[in-house]
């Protein structure tokens, strides 16, 4: 992939860094980062995604040439790249961290409520901003309808106005609330004590929250016993003998 989308392999760790100048993130940016979403647990534990510059996410940016299909029919491909991302980190079989600075915005404000754990500076902002544009967030909503409170939801989309990072863990967009200065010190102080994690474990967590909330009660219960004897059955789950 270009620069616009860096992925490094460090380790057990797969850093995926936003780096466009502009902040903003590509559909072709998006479905790259599908991909490598899909495919990180071949070589890795865990995805830390990062922005490189101020701004964590300034939102989606069309990089197909000329105007936009007349029929929604030809248009509706168009967005394929930024639903699969939205997909593949929801499916992707290791945890998926994301670091937030500067503005999260539309595009933005749903991969940082799609992180499996997010950690917010304290100066972070985030907003949806597309109906300013009068563009329906449709987009945007599917990524955030099970991860927050209706009500925010609607508030955020009809009010296109900026929150802050408190704010936005009251809503449930992200899962922590650092100082800037320490931002990545403490998301890199998780991503090892995660990676210090037996795999089995790190892996069936994130599937039972994948799955068991499309379940009913039954269901739920009956897949957490089953999942949980094979777990803990698994030799990188027995502690080495002293």
């Amino acid at each position: 992939m270009s620069e616009a989308l860096r992925i490094v392999q460090d380790g057990r760790l797969l850093r995926v860094t936003f780096a466009r100048e502009d902040g903003g993130v590509t559909d072709s940016m998006a479905a790259a980062l599908a991909e490598a979403l899909l495919r990180a647990h071949d070589t890795s534990d865990a995805v830390l995604l990062t922005a490189a510059g101020p701004d964590f996410c300034t939102g989606r940016v069309r990089d197909v040439p000329g105007p936009p299909a007349a029929e929604a029919y030809a248009r509706r491909p168009e967005y394929d790249g930024v639903f699969n991302s939205y997909r593949a980190i929801r499916n992707a079989q290791v945890p998926v961290i994301g670091a937030i600075a500067g503005r999260a915005m539309g595009y933005g404000t749903a991969v940082a409520a799609l992180c499996d754990v997010s950690f917010a500076a304290d100066t972070a902002r985030f907003n949806i901003p597309e109906i300013t544009h009068n563009v329906m967030p449709t987009m945007v909503m599917s990524a955030l309808y099970d991860r927050v409170n209706r009500n925010a939801i609607l508030w955020m989309a009809y009010g296109a106005e900026f929150i802050g990072a408190q704010r936005a863990l009251e809503y449930g967009i992200v899962s922590q609330v650092v100082p800037a200065a320490r931002l990545m010190e403490e998301t890199e102080r998780f991503c090892a004590t995660l990676l210090g994690r037996p795999r089995p474990a790190i892996l069936g967590l994130k599937e039972y929250l994948r799955v068991a909330p499309r379940m009913d009660d039954q269901g739920a219960t009956d897949y957490a016993r089953s999942l949980h004897s094979m777990v803990n059955t698994a030799a990188a789950m027995k502690r080495p003998a002293h």
